[in-house]
């Protein structure tokens, strides 16, 4: 099943390994089950610290992770190839000794946690946000024993799905009851497991000097910005309501210039560790609710309680998906209603599923959902769609499509569980249809995340920051950059340019409102 680079490069990481490692593997007579079997059976052979115990059992094909004289409860539900490979390696790792990297504070605040978790993760093999999920949960059942963690592959156990009505991945269970949906990362899940985490970490800010710089936002457009600031020498800080930002949503990057393919999750990773590469002070987690001016600093109320301080102020708070706002969207969001593809288009596998948007997105989206579902129906609002030629020339040519344009979405319908129909308006003859299907995916766009800053600054009619060629706002000393702002093309590439830019804007602006008084101090 692995070819010889991935072998040779997976024994180096084997040797790592300080402590002898178990694997008990639950099969059956199935062929997936045959998979499984033959792929613990090459990862055995690659290290001598490795065994591996068949038995027949339930939930096959799955099996654990263990070391002798340990307490670990780790569990592979399906086979972890495609984006899980990682997680396998990296849990094959911990569970074999090698240090995890994690700051020292989140690792003792698993360990202390008190209380027994068994946690449950549904995922896809196609889900570029499901790793970050599974290998958190696996990194906490490796350090506390009173964490479990089993990571359940949605395709191989098409009968839990079903039961429990799941439709968007990951999807994580506590103790049986849904705990959350969506990228998580370790610090998030122990945020919510631990109750006094976010006022520890309220009192911890509260105490922080002013800084030089302050950037409010994780992304592209923020990692740039506060790594040209951490270089300037001066006092920079990064408030974050998740590091890494839209990007941690994206499947494919293929446009960074210079590095022809990457992912979302991994291109965030790196920004992260770069920004980290410098004295810059990351606050993650925090997310801003309100900025004011006092005197010659402004200050930003997070919504943990506590305030920061800075000389200057960039936002660099991105942008979401934009939802249809049409009845019955929020009811069956995550029940039917998706707006990741690439993540949830195998849960719908063989079913019926409409693609709301003519972009690029949304064709792109109807042309991957085309090879797994039974039948497309794509929506758009103009009469005429607005991706690339390309795009529509293989959408067209797809059998079990349907294209409507001039077509406005007017209902979600569902049974109470689930998406069971969609109701639009034919924009030309005001007719009303409805259509029968068991998944809708939203792909209209984005939205800025700036409500929070109306009546501060000037913002567009679509919410938007507005900046002028330096990324000035209205507002002197406070600087935007990236996907909230007025700057057309929102692409990484443009977001990291504009949040450099905004960055040497700030220490400009510095130098300035510091020259009167080091002009001062030299006559006096």
């Amino acid at each position: 099943m692995l070819d010889d680079s991935l072998k040779t490069q997976l024994k180096a990481y084997l040797e790592k390994v300080v402590r002898p490692i178990e694997i008990h593997a639950s099969i059956n007579d199935t062929p997936k089950s045959s998979e499984m079997s033959s792929l613990l059976a090459e990862i055995a052979a690659l290290s001598d610290k490795i065994t591996v115990v068949e038995h027949v059992g339930p939930r096959a094909p799955s099996f654990s992770l263990t070391s002798p004289g340990q307490d670990i409860g780790l569990t592979f539900a399906g086979i972890p190839l495609g984006h899980e490979f990682t997680s396998l390696v990296l849990a094959l790792l911990q569970v074999g000794g090698h240090p995890p990297r994690l700051e020292q504070a989140i690792i003792d605040q698993i360990k202390d946690l008190d209380g027994d978790f068994q946690f449950e993760t549904y995922f896809s093999l196609s889900c570029q946000n499901c790793p970050d999920v599974v290998q958190a949960l696996n990194l906490m059942a490796v350090l506390n024993p009173r964490i479990k963690h089993v990571a359940i592959d949605g395709a191989v156990f098409p009968g839990e799905v079903e039961a429990r009505q799941i439709m968007s991945v990951p999807t994580v269970y506590l103790n049986g009851e849904v705990f959350g949906q969506g990228r998580m990362d370790a610090e998030q899940i122990v945020a919510r497991l631990d109750t006094n985490a976010g006022a520890r970490s309220a009192e911890k800010i509260k105490g922080k000097a002013p800084f030089d710089v302050l950037v409010i936002g994780g992304g592209p457009a923020g990692a740039a910005a506060a790594v040209y600031a951490a270089r300037k020498g001066i006092r920079t800080g990064v408030a974050a309501e998740r590091f890494g930002g839209q990007v941690l949503d994206t499947m494919a990057i293929e446009n960074f210039i210079s590095v022809p393919h990457t992912e979302g999750p991994q291109f965030a990773a790196a920004l992260e560790e770069h920004v980290k590469h410098y004295d810059v002070d990351v606050m993650n987690l925090q997310r801003a609710e309100k900025l004011t001016k006092h005197g010659d600093h402004f200050e930003v109320a997070l919504a943990s309680g506590a305030t920061l301080k800075s000389k200057t102020v960039i936002l660099s708070t991105g942008a979401r998906w934009r939802q249809m706002g049409v009845p019955g969207e929020d009811q069956y969001r995550n029940k039917g209603v998706a707006y990741c593809p690439h993540c949830d288009g195998p849960l719908f596998k063989g079913k019926r599923v409409a693609v709301i948007g003519g972009g690029n997105s949304g064709v792109e989206a109807a042309i991957d959902l085309a090879g797994i579902t039974a039948h497309v129906t794509l929506i758009e609002f103009d009469s005429k769609l607005r991706a690339d030629d390309v795009l529509q020339r293989k959408l067209n040519s797809l059998p079990n499509v349907t294209v409507l344009m001039s077509a406005r979405t007017t209902e979600v319908k569902g049974d109470g569980t689930k998406v069971n129909g969609l109701a639009y308006e034919n924009r030309v003859t005001g007719e009303v249809h409805t259509i029968a299907l068991e998944g809708i995916f939203v792909q209209i766009g984005l939205l800025p995340n700036t409500e929070w800053l109306k009546g501060t600054i000037d913002l567009s009619p679509r919410g938007e920051i507005v900046v002028d060629h330096h990324g000035q706002t209205s507002l002197a000393g406070v600087f935007a950059a990236g996907d909230c702002t007025t700057v057309p093309y929102k692409q990484i590439v443009i977001a990291v340019g504009e949040g450099a830019k905004a960055s040497l804007a700030a220490f400009d602006h510095l130098i300035r409102i510091s020259a009167p008084a080091e002009a001062e101090s030299k006559a006096a």
